[in-house]
């Protein structure tokens, strides 16, 4: 297996543009990335979208407005893991020998309001398919698990919104007092209206090369160290069988996923300068610092407390402001974080740059526990 880099990222900005057209939104983030990379469309050799709602071949349709080369390109959807599944995808390709230059890009447009489940799943009879009620519930667990409180819930918004503000890509480019969240609407009880991300548009695009490739291109070697595509076992809230899962013990897909991301980079935790991760609530930055190994079962809240989660602090988490100020375009969400990670290693973060970085982490968990970690080193 070769390695493999990151040669070029690009965005669109995550928020809501009315009756702009998804498929130039995606185009617009793929033409981003191959500005950054400086590598002509006619050499990349191979594509990977991930995208949920923006409907059959949405893939080719971005690409034929860049330009019909020929080359292959796959369309796939996994949650909010679509476009960590593209990346990983685009990895093989260069990592295998298959390819030297490949793309992977995501982008939505998605419904407004929340999310629901299938309506014909036993989980939607039961009354449980809109997520801020399964995200509530893993709060409120974890509250009684182990004295998580309310006023963490809040002071993690407070933060990542803090964070946003000076992410020009956020949807929500405002600092957010700590009255305003404590006192938004309770959506589900512990979690308000500020403590929620928001599902919104956007597009991201990421370009990866072989070693001798991307020398071509540039000095700033970043390199994609492990890309990791977990989905749940038996024995996690994630398996829809509860009948039978719940009658063994097992590991979250998180962890599973994050511990083979760390082997095969060689690292572990304690290596990492920053991580960008789920936030779709606040409870959640608490409950995956915690699965993704960066301090012990019951600590996240800790980590808060001492200030370690903040830009200037022992290990950032989402300087970007994270989903909660960025918004959660499905598709573009995991190659989005894959961008701030580049940003910060290549020192290209402007305030919210992190000092020192050279080693971040990206994560995202999607339905039915699919989860993308991957590791960027440089």
């Amino acid at each position: 297996m070769r390695d493999v880099y990151v040669i070029g990222v690009g965005l669109h900005p995550f928020g809501r543009f009315g009756d702009k057209d998804v498929i130039e939104i995606g185009r617009e983030a793929v033409v981003a990335a191959l500005e950054d990379s400086g590598v002509a469309w006619k050499d990349v050799e191979s594509a990977y979208c991930g995208t949920v709602f923006a409907g059959p071949m949405a893939g080719n349709k971005v690409l034929a407005r860049v330009g019909l080369t020929g080359l292959p390109i796959m369309n796939l959807e996994n949650a909010c893991a679509s476009g960590g599944s593209a990346l990983r995808l685009a990895f093989q390709d260069v990592a295998s020998g298959f390819c030297d230059i490949a793309l992977a890009f995501g982008f939505e447009k998605m419904p407004r309001g929340f999310i629901a489940g299938n309506p014909n799943d036993w989980f939607a009879t039961m009354g449980m398919a809109v997520n801020p009620q399964y995200f509530a519930l893993n709060a409120r667990r974890h509250m009684a698990d182990y004295g998580t409180t309310e006023d963490h819930l809040v002071r993690v918004s407070v933060k990542n919104h803090r964070n946003g503000a000076l992410n020009p890509y956020a949807m929500y480019r405002k600092v957010m007092s700590y009255e305003e969240i404590a006192n938004s609407t309770m959506v589900n009880d512990p979690l308000r209206l500020l403590m929620l991300c928001a599902p919104n548009e956007g597009g991201a695009a990421v370009v990866v090369a072989s070693r001798e490739a991307a020398k071509r291109y540039t000095t700033r070697l970043i390199r994609l160290a492990s890309v990791v595509l977990k989905s749940p076992l038996y024995g996690t809230a994630e398996v829809p069988y509860i009948a039978v899962s719940s009658q063994v013990e097992a590991p979250s897909v998180t962890r599973t996923a994050s511990e083979a991301a760390y082997e095969a980079a060689g690292i572990g935790p304690g290596d990492l300068d920053l991580v960008e991760l789920q936030d779709t609530d606040s409870a959640a930055e608490i409950i995956y610092s915690e699965e993704l190994g960066l301090c012990g079962r019951g600590e996240g809240a800790r980590l808060l407390d001492d200030g370690a989660t903040e830009i200037g602090g022992r290990l950032p988490v989402n300087p970007s402001g994270g989903l909660l100020s960025k918004g959660e375009p499905l598709g573009a969400s995991a190659l989005g974080q894959v961008a701030e990670v580049v940003w910060q290693l290549r020192g290209e973060a402007g305030a919210r740059q992190v000092s020192d970085a050279r080693v971040g982490l990206t994560h995202v968990y999607g339905a039915l526990g699919n989860c993308a970690v991957s590791i960027l080193q440089c």
